[in-house]
C-alpha cells in the first residue's frame, strides 16, 4: 500500500481533526480518555451520547459503502480516521461490535431486507450488538457449539448458554452461532442467527473479573425467539459466516482497537518519564520495542484491510489477533515494571485499581478470548502456510 498521503487524504485528515477538536469540547470535553479494555463500564451513557453525536454528523461506519450509510472511505482514510481519533484522546467506542463485526458481515452475506432493517440503526447507534460465540465447552474450540435452535412456525426457538459475551447487558441484539441440524457435529449444521436480547427467555449474568468489573457476561437462552428471517446465509452456513465475522474483527476493527492501545502506550511512556524508569536502559528498550510493535500492528491491519476490500477475509486475519493480543499483554507487564513496587498496592479499599493495574490484569485475557494464541498459531500454520495438521504428525510417529 502507498504510505504517502494524497491531497485528498490530507484534506480528509484535516476535516477529521478539525471536527474532533471542535466537538470534544463543551458537554463532551469530559469524555476524553474514557473507556477502553477493562474499563467498558466507565461513563457508558456519556460515551453512548457522544457516539450518537458522531453519528448525527456522519462519523460512524466511515468505511462502509455510502449506499449503506457510510462515507465509503478508502483503507487509507479509515486509518487516518482512527489515528486522529486516538490523537484527540476521544472516548472508547460503544458501537464497535455492530459497526466493525456485524455490519460488514450483513453487507457481505445478508439479504437486502436484512441490510435495510439492521444497518441503519447501527449507523445511528440506536441498536447495540454483542457476539454469541463462546460456550463453557466451546471457547477456542468454537466448532463444539451446543446451543441449539429449532425452526418452528413462529420462527427460531433457541436454547443454550453463551459465555464471555462482551457488553451483553447493554446490547439490544446478539449474533448467535448455534446448531440447527439435529445430530450434526463440529463445523456442520451450524447457523448464524440474529437474536433480540430484550425478551423473556434471555437471562444475562455478569461475570466479575480480576479487575473487579463485569464487561463479560454469561447469557442463557431458554426458549428465546427470533424471526425466521433473522438468519444470515442459509441454514448450515454458520461456520463460514462466523469465520468471516472474525476476519472483519481482525481487520478493520483492529484499527479502532488501536485507538486505546496507542493512548495506553503514550500513558506508560509518560509514567516512565515521571517516575524516572525511562532512565533504565532495559525499560527504555522495551518501551521502544512496544512503539515499534504498535506500528507493525498498524501496518499489518492495513494489509489485512487491503486484502478484504473486495470480499470476506481469509485465515490470514489470524495474524492480527495473534499480534495484538501478545502486544497488549506485554504492555500490561511493561506498565507494572515501570510502576515498580508501588504497582503491588491497590489505590484504595476494598479493591480500587489504578489504570495500569487494571491494564495488567485485564490484558491477561487478551491471548485467550476471541481465539487463543495457540489456536491462532494452528490456523496460521495449517491454513496459511499449508503445514500438516498436528494429528497427522502424531499418527506418523512410530
Amino acid at each position: 500500500m502507498n504510505q504517502n498521503e494524497t491531497p485528498a487524504d490530507r484534506a480528509f485528515r484535516a476535516e477529521v481533526r478539525d471536527w474532533l477538536e471542535h466537538h470534544l469540547s463543551g458537554e463532551f470535553a469530559h469524555a476524553r480518555g474514557l473507556g477502553g479494555p477493562g474499563r467498558e463500564h466507565e461513563a457508558f451513557a456519556e460515551r453512548l451520547a457522544w457516539e450518537r453525536h458522531m453519528a448525527a454528523a456522519g462519523w460512524t461506519c466511515v468505511g462502509w459503502p455510502e449506499e449503506y450509510g457510510g462515507r465509503g472511505a478508502t483503507v487509507e482514510q479509515q486509518v487516518i480516521f482512527n489515528e486522529e481519533y486516538a490523537l484527540a484522546d476521544a472516548p472508547a467506542r460503544v458501537g464497535h461490535i455492530g459497526e466493525n463485526l456485524l455490519g460488514p458481515t450483513i453487507i457481505a452475506f445478508g439479504t437486502d431486507e436484512q441490510r435495510a432493517r439492521f444497518l441503519p440503526p447501527i449507523v445511528a447507534v440506536e441498536e447495540l450488538w454483542c457476539q454469541g460465540y463462546s460456550e463453557p465447552n466451546a471457547g477456542s474450540d468454537l466448532a463444539n457449539v451446543q446451543t441449539r435452535a429449532i425452526l418452528e412456525d413462529a420462527g427460531w426457538r433457541i436454547n443454550g448458554q453463551k459465555v464471555w459475551t462482551s457488553l451483553a447487558m447493554e446490547s439490544d441484539w446478539c449474533f448467535v452461532v448455534c446448531r440447527t441440524e439435529p445430530g450434526s457435529v463440529r463445523h456442520n449444521g451450524l447457523s448464524y442467527l440474529l437474536v433480540p436480547m430484550k425478551q423473556t427467555g434471555v437471562d444475562i449474568r455478569p461475570i466479575v473479573q480480576l479487575t473487579g468489573t463485569s464487561e463479560f457476561n454469561e447469557v442463557f437462552f431458554d426458549n428465546a425467539r427470533t424471526d425466521a428471517g433473522n438468519i444470515v446465509g442459509a441454514p448450515g452456513d454458520g461456520w463460514k459466516i462466523a469465520m468471516a465475522t472474525l476476519g472483519f474483527e481482525r481487520g478493520v476493527a483492529t484499527l479502532g482497537q488501536q485507538v486505546g492501545f496507542r493512548r495506553e502506550l503514550e500513558g506508560v511512556i509518560e509514567l516512565a518519564r515521571r517516575t524516572g524508569a525511562i532512565d533504565d536502559p532495559l525499560l527504555r528498550d522495551r518501551l521502544t520495542r512496544a512503539w515499534m510493535g504498535l506500528e507493525i500492528m498498524r501496518l499489518n491491519a492495513m494489509r489485512t484491510m487491503a486484502g478484504i476490500a473486495s470480499g470476506a477475509p481469509g485465515p490470514e486475519s489470524s495474524i492480527s489477533k495473534l499480534v495484538w493480543a501478545t502486544w497488549h499483554r506485554d504492555l500490561g507487564e511493561l506498565a507494572m515494571d515501570v510502576l515498580g513496587a508501588s504497582g503491588l498496592v491497590a489505590d484504595g479499599e476494598p479493591y480500587d485499581l489504578n489504570d495500569w493495574q487494571r491494564l495488567f490484569l485485564f490484558s491477561r485475557s487478551d491471548t485467550i478470548y476471541a481465539g487463543s494464541n495457540e489456536i491462532q498459531r494452528n490456523i496460521i500454520a495449517e491454513r496459511v502456510l499449508g503445514l500438516p495438521r498436528e494429528s497427522k504428525i502424531m499418527e506418523a510417529r512410530p
